[in-house]
């Protein structure tokens, strides 16, 4: 079971290692749902842990309709944070209409040989399971970050159920994510059979986005997630 931990500072991923997570996403601003790290906090964190670090690529919180100079400022980060020894990057681009935006995503995609999580951009898009097969059809992206199109990833059980049932025979991994708790942890898991699990604010003090990654409860999330592979062994196969 893959646990990824949001990441804002140094003692953030130092924490989340500590405490047991496969890797850390970085970001910068979670209040604003997550933007592009500075360059020299990449280079720090990479220097000094042990997991691997994908580095979030947006620009603004406007939307995820990126301009033509929005792309370049995608591009000159991407580059950034590859050479900085980023492990893979998250990104988005959707078009004003809420589609998946093929020509800058490929463009995008051709600016770096790291593999590729799709952000919760996926969340805007209304009919997903019709949009998931063409993030299929890029090798490059392995995983799709997503609260399978609600507030709270624990009210889309059910699309989160199909989503993995979409993509069980490909390269792609469905990430879920936004609104898990420890204390719905294992029920959520469980209910929709997934092998990976992105944590934000669910091991932050007092659960807020403002708070600090929190070693134990990065930890208690590692022992539920193993709990259940120790009842399911089979759950273990899941790809990263």
């Amino acid at each position: 079971m893959l646990l990824e931990v949001i990441a804002t500072t140094l003692q953030d991923a130092l924490r989340a290692e500590a405490g047991g997570a496969n890797r850390i996403e970085l970001v910068a601003n979670l209040q604003l749902g997550g933007l592009t790290p500075e360059i020299e906090l990449v280079k720090q964190i990479i220097s000094v842990v042990n997991i691997p670090v994908h580095v979030m690529i947006r620009p603004h919180a406007r939307s995820f309709h990126m301009s033509e100079d929005d792309i370049a400022t995608m591009i000159d980060t991407i580059q950034g944070a590859e050479q900085a020894g980023a492990s893979a990057l998250v990104f988005g681009v959707l078009t004003p209409e809420k589609k998946i935006d093929r020509h800058n995503l490929e463009i995008l995609l051709a600016a770096t040989s790291l593999p590729v999580t799709f952000h919760r951009a996926f969340d805007e898009i209304e009919e997903q399971a019709d949009a998931l097969p063409m993030l299929m059809s890029y090798k490059q992206i392995q995983s799709v970050l997503t609260s399978g199109g609600s507030a709270s990833v624990l009210h889309a059980v059910e699309q989160i159920r199909l989503l993995k049932a979409l993509t069980r025979d490909s390269h792609l991994n469905i990430l879920p994510g936004g609104g898990l708790t420890l204390d719905s942890l294992s029920s959520f898991v469980q209910a929709t059979g997934v092998h990976n699990v992105h944590l934000g604010t669910a091991v932050r003090e007092n659960g807020s986005v403002s708070g600090m990654v929190e070693e134990e409860k990065v930890r208690k999330a590692r022992t539920i997630l193993d709990g259940i592979i120790q009842v399911n062994p089979e759950r273990g196969g899941g790809h990263t």
